[in-house]
Parts: C-alpha cells; sequence; structure tokens
C-alpha cells in the first residue's frame, strides 16, 4: 500500500491545535457575515473564535 503524505500545512495546523469544521448554514447569513467583516475589518475566523469563546464564558 501507498503512504498517505501528510502536506506541510497539515503538519502545522496539527502543531498548532487548528482544526477544520464544516457547518450548514443559510446563504443569506454567511454572505452577511462574510460582508460584515469585511466592513470591519477583522477575518471570519477571528470574529467566530471570538464569539464562540464569549458564549462559553457566559454558559460555563
Amino acid at each position: 500500500m501507498e503512504e498517505k503524505k501528510i502536506r506541510p500545512q497539515d503538519k502545522w495546523n496539527a502543531k498548532a491545535g487548528l482544526i477544520s469544521k464544516s457547518y450548514k448554514l443559510k446563504r443569506e447569513l454567511v454572505e452577511a457575515f462574510a460582508d460584515a467583516c469585511e466592513k470591519a475589518g477583522v477575518s471570519q475566523a477571528g470574529q467566530l473564535s471570538m464569539m464562540m469563546r464569549e458564549f462559553i464564558e457566559k454558559n460555563k
């Protein structure tokens, strides 16, 4: 069997503790969120992370 090669990006993600998640969301919501993030000058991943941390803190 052929051994699967690990991409350098995958190695970096694993070392940094990053994972990829997939969610099904309404297109209108996703597009509006992307526009709002662009207007605010923030990354979507950064904004989602901040909102997740705030939600976790409120619901401990």
